[in-house]
């Protein structure tokens, strides 16, 4: 299932990228550009970060940006940034981010499954240590095509 979100056009592997909010902003580019979220959700993620601090930063390595359905999503979807580098958030026990997935939801339900993909997906160190280390799109493909 993660296949069908997680094209290619949605896969980004950069090194170019020093700060969390630079992070945050091209993690979100396809869905942007494909109008699956407008720019009022990025607004929404960067306000809730300042009230909450990095609230999206789930566990060791991994980071999924997100806010509030009325808040700028039009539909389901997800994009993947890697940062083979390593990224700062600002979170003390998950440090560096290596991927950045950023989820649009339109609704309370539509997502559960795709949660249910992803949190499979992040539980595998083996697997998500392939996704780190990516040098090329195709091989984060073939680790999420398992998913």
């Amino acid at each position: 299932m993660l296949n069908d979100w997680l094209t290619s056009e949605r896969i980004q592997i950069r090194t170019d990228i020093t700060d969390w909010r630079q992070a945050v902003e091209v993690s979100a580019e396809p869905l942007l550009k494909e109008g699956t979220i407008t720019p009022d959700y990025l607004t929404a993620i960067f306000a809730q970060r300042e009230k909450l601090g990095p609230y999206f930063v789930l566990a060791p390595g991994i980071a999924m940006p997100h806010a509030r359905p009325e808040e700028g999503a039009n539909g389901l979807g997800l994009s993947l940034l890697t940062l083979p580098q390593g990224v700062k958030f600002n979170s003390e026990d998950n440090d560096p981010v290596y991927t950045v997935v950023m989820l649009s939801a339109p609704d309370k339900h539509s997502h559960i499954e795709l949660i249910s993909e992803l949190a499979e997906l992040f539980s595998s160190d083996e697997d998500m240590q392939k996704i780190h280390q990516a040098k090329i799109i195709s091989e984060i493909q073939d680790v999420i095509s398992r998913y």
